[in-house]
């Protein structure tokens, strides 16, 4: 007995000596799985996990995207792995092929591949003359519907080694078109559909005699957004009807029996997000939403029957999977809040509901419900090494804005936290405003909250007003309201943690990207006096000239300010934060991709130019050349979540004084030399 209790006590110290505390170089190799594909006639789930490359030892670039497929009991099989992308999982009808998008060997494009389910290697279907985006099966497995754009003529490039380069500004779009490929011809071939517009997808019904199609006017990203709609056709591309919708529109499907679609779309023009669920009668006329009312915003659509109707619904912090018959309307959870935050799924021909779900402990995993009855059940494990890793206590935190409105968000304490200490604070700003921060998997190369806890700092995700995921009306909250009481939520979140005896009052920072951005902005400008250190990603700082320079002012217009600046100039002007320049006592850090065509990069060159020629405070600008809207590839992921705790830990941890800056080198030519001694 007393050997085997000691043999117990070995045991239990050596893995407690195991676990620790999670760094930026693991978050930089976390693997999550990004799509999935139930069988329609057998037990199998096909998915595509992601795999970041590893920082100074593979060339950068984003990451790539292998291909597994799992039984109901968690038994996986790699299919394709290494350097490749696979992405758009299709099956046949009869479960024994899958199909999928990738750009392998020699390929110059993205291209239609196919691979038998027992055995066998992938084959390729079809090469285009340009990148394939997206594409459908007929049942019958004879023809294929794509969207690609048109093949550029040889003449462009050599017009380009001559040194004519001009580039008309937006008149030089071009439509992605719809295609059609039968797979009986000896010599694959596929013909165009003659249309005007700009095709998003195009999905069989299921007896393959129509053709469900959503389309923009153009290829401009402001119109996709806003100006979207569902056309069903038939076999030949010929208008039957169109779905009258206004405002954003989000995905689609066909009933079983064809005789419906379900979709996703926004409550009205003016809606921020395409969050309500419809119904539409295939033969036209106004949808019918079958989640009036609703707290929430759907982010996920399917058929279970030809009745009934399942959707993933996001609610406050936590998610649901909800069942709605389309004939009573009555509406039943199968899988209600606190199991994990899901996001996509698919049902198999025996009702098996395969989902997508992340947890405070882990990053997307594939999960399985096996029937309405059973419970939800985690399949995969992606990262092994997360068990051993000692992270830090996360949970939902609520309080009340100034004007007595509840508000909450996602708390993470420092590792080790003691009850009556303060720590310093780190605010993680989301953007949009139309999103929201779910009590999941938070850890990202911009939000590296349990690296964050390992250093002693609260964390803390705020779900401000104009978020998602509490409804419509919430979400409008902050409309016409620049920088107005949705940022005035941010300093309430930050004197309610105060108040709850979390935080150092004089030792919180804020961070954030795009619109979080902008409120980090404002945060170290307007609202100067209650941060310590701020960091803006991709953020705004003159909404005049945001307006004037953003492939998306109709977007903003519609569902964001409900005014141009032309009705209001001066208005405007006070609420951007290159007006409060002058209130800058908050060190900022600023970073931003060259390339980005949401918020143009002279954001941020002109709010820098401001707070360096007046001299308040320390500021620094970082361009990202090659990235847009956020970082994509490892390696510049990497050297901003390294900039973002340099700087705050300078700030709110070691001597900065609100005077003195970090210094701007990183050790890369160190880690990289470390690496290649390996």
């Amino acid at each position: 007995m007393i050997k085997i209790i000691g043999l117990l006590l070995v045991f239990c110290w050596t893995s407690l000596a195991q676990a620790a505390p999670l760094t930026l170089e693991d978050l930089s190799k976390v693997q999550r799985v990004v799509e999935q594909a139930a069988s329609p006639a057998g037990k199998e789930i096909a998915y595509v996990l992601q795999v970041p490359r590893t920082v100074y030892k593979d060339d950068d670039g984003k990451p790539y995207y292998h291909l597994y497929m799992t039984d109901e009991a968690g038994v996986k099989r790699p299919f394709i792995t290494g350097k490749v992308v696979v992405k758009r999982l299709k099956w046949s009808a009869d479960g024994k092929t899958l199909y999928f998008l990738a750009k392998r060997g020699e390929q110059k494009f993205v291209s239609l591949w196919s691979i038998p389910v027992d055995g066998g290697e992938a084959q390729p279907l079809y090469e285009h003359s340009r990148n394939i985006s997206e594409y459908d099966i007929s049942p019958d497995g004879q023809t294929i519907l794509f969207v690609g754009r048109e093949k550029k003529p040889g003449s462009d490039k050599k017009l380009k080694t001559k040194g004519f380069k001009a580039q008309v500004y937006e008149e030089e779009r071009e439509l992605a078109r719809l295609w059609k490929l039968d797979l009986n011809q000896e010599k694959l071939e596929a013909s165009m559909i003659e249309r005007q517009d700009n095709v998003l997808f195009a999905k069989f019904s299921p007896d393959g005699s129509r053709w469900l199609l959503k389309v923009s006017p153009n290829s401009s990203i402001d119109d996709i957004y806003m100006k979207s709609t569902l056309k069903i056709t038939d076999d030949q591309g010929k208008l039957l009807a169109a779905i009258v919708h206004e405002g954003k529109m989000g995905t689609a499907e066909w009933s079983p029996s064809g005789e419906h679609l379900l979709f996703i779309g926004s409550e009205s023009i003016h809606d921020p997000a395409d969050g309500r669920l419809y119904l539409a009668d295939v033969k036209g006329g106004k949808p019918v939403e079958l989640l009036p009312d609703y707290m929430g915003h759907v982010k996920a659509i399917g058929w279970l029957t030809d009745k009934q109707a399942l959707y993933v619904g996001h609610e406050g912090v936590e998610s649901t999977l909800g069942m709605v018959n389309i004939d009573s309307q009555r509406q039943s959870t199968l899988i209600p809040t606190g199991k994990a935050i899901f996001h996509r799924f698919s049902v198999n021909g025996d009702g098996q509901i395969a989902l997508i779900g992340d947890t405070p402990v882990h990053p997307n995993e594939l999960y399985l419900k096996a029937d309405v009855a059973s419970d939800v059940a985690r399949l995969t494990q992606s990262n092994p090494w997360l068990e051993e890793a000692e992270l830090a206590e996360q949970k939902a935190f609520t309080y009340n804005a100034r004007d007595g409105l509840p508000l909450g968000g996602v708390l993470v304490l420092p590792l080790n936290y003691q009850e009556g200490e303060r720590y310093p604070l780190i605010m993680f700003v989301h953007g949009g405003p139309e999103a929201h921060i779910s009590n999941g998997w938070v850890n990202r190369y911009s939000n590296p909250a349990q690296v964050a806890a390992a250093k002693g700092y609260v964390s803390f995700f705020p779900n401000y007003r104009g978020s998602t995921g509490k409804g419509v009306k919430f979400s409008m909250l902050g409309q016409n309201d620049y920088a107005g009481k949705e940022f005035d939520d941010l300093v309430d979140a930050k004197k309610a943690l105060v108040a709850a005896g979390l935080v150092d009052n004089d030792k919180a920072g804020i961070t954030g990207g795009s619109y979080g951005g902008y409120a980090s902005a404002w945060g170290a400008t307007a609202q100067s006096e209650h941060f310590a250190a701020s960091v803006m990603f991709v953020g705004v700082s003159d909404l005049i000239s945001k307006f004037g320079t953003t492939d998306i002012p109709n977007e903003m217009y519609l569902v964001h300010a409900r005014s141009w600046p032309w009705e209001h100039w001066q208005d405007m002007l006070e609420r951007s934060p290159v007006y409060h320049a002058q209130k800058h006592r908050t060190p900022l850090l600023i970073m931003h991709g060259k390339d980005d065509p949401r918020v143009h990069p002279s954001q941020s060159l002109e709010l820098y130019r401001y707070l360096k020629t007046l001299n308040k405070a320390p500021v620094r600008l970082v361009w990202y050349p090659g990235e847009g809207h956020g970082n994509r590839k490892a390696a510049a992921q990497y050297d901003y979540s390294l900039r973002l705790m340099r700087w705050m830990d300078f700030y709110l941890q070691g001597e900065g004084d609100g005077k003195a800056i970090p210094p701007h080198e990183l050790p890369h030519a160190e880690s990289l030399d470390q690496e290649n001694s390996k």
